[in-house]
C-alpha cells in the first residue's frame, strides 16, 4: 500500500528512452494503450468463456475481475513480501529476499535478493529450471525463435563468489550449495 519513493521517480525519469520511443511497435501501444488494454484485459476473456464453452456471463464477469486483482496483488507482493520474508543468499545488507511464493505467483519475480545482486542478469534468478520463472522460459523460446540475443547472465563462479563476500550463509534452495565453503561468527 505504499507510493513510489521521489528518488525513485526522479532518477527513473533520468534513465534514456529515446530508442525505445522511437520503436514504431511501442509507439502504437503507447497511443492507444487503453482500448487494447481493456479488449486484452477485459472484453476477451469474458467473452471468450461465454461463446466458446457457454459460460454464464456473470460467472465469466467475476472469473475476470478476480484474477485482475489477484494478479495485481501478486504483483505488488514482490515489492513487499519479497523485502521481508525469506532468506538473503546473495546479499545479506539489502532488504530484497528469496521468496518461491511470490515467484509462483508473479512468475518468476520473486528472486529479488539474487535479482538486486545481479540486476543485469535478464533471468532475475540463479536458477537452472523453468518452473518457478515463466518469465526467462520465455526470454529463453524468444531467443531460441531468434528475437532476442546477448542474454547477459553471470556465471556460477561470479555467483559463488559474491555469494561467500557479501550472503548471509544460507543457500538459494534451488541454486547452489555454498554451506561448506565457510562459516559465519556474530
Amino acid at each position: 500500500m505504499m507510493r513510489r519513493h521521489p528518488a525513485v521517480k526522479k532518477y527513473g525519469s533520468k534513465v534514456d528512452m529515446s530508442d525505445i520511443e522511437a520503436d514504431p511497435v511501442v509507439r502504437f501501444f503507447d497511443k492507444y494503450y487503453t482500448p487494447i488494454m481493456l479488449f486484452a484485459c477485459f472484453a476477451l476473456p469474458i467473452v471468450i468463456p461465454v461463446y466458446c464453452w457457454n459460460e454464464a456471463w456473470l460467472i465469466s464477469i467475476y472469473a475476470t475481475i478476480i484474477r485482475y486483482v489477484w494478479l495485481l496483488n501478486a504483483t505488488f507482493l514482490v515489492n513487499s513480501f519479497a523485502h521481508m520474508w525469506g532468506n538473503r543468499p546473495y546479499n545479506s545488507k539489502i532488504k530484497p529476499t528469496e521468496n518461491a511464493t511470490v515467484s509462483f505467483f508473479a512468475l518468476g519475480e520473486g528472486w529479488h535478493n539474487y535479482h538486486h545482486a545481479f540486476p543485469w542478469d535478464y533471468k532475475a534468478s540463479e536458477l537452472g529450471a523453468y518452473g518457478l520463472n515463466t518469465t526467462t522460459a520465455l526470454i529463453d523460446f524468444m531467443a531460441w525463435l531468434g528475437l532476442a540475443y546477448n542474454l547477459k547472465t553471470p556465471s556460477k563462479e561470479v555467483i559463488e563468489r559474491i555469494s561467500i563476500s557479501n550472503g548471509d550463509g544460507t543457500t538459494s534452495l534451488w541454486g547452489k550449495n555454498h554451506n561448506h565453503h565457510h562459516h559465519h561468527h556474530y
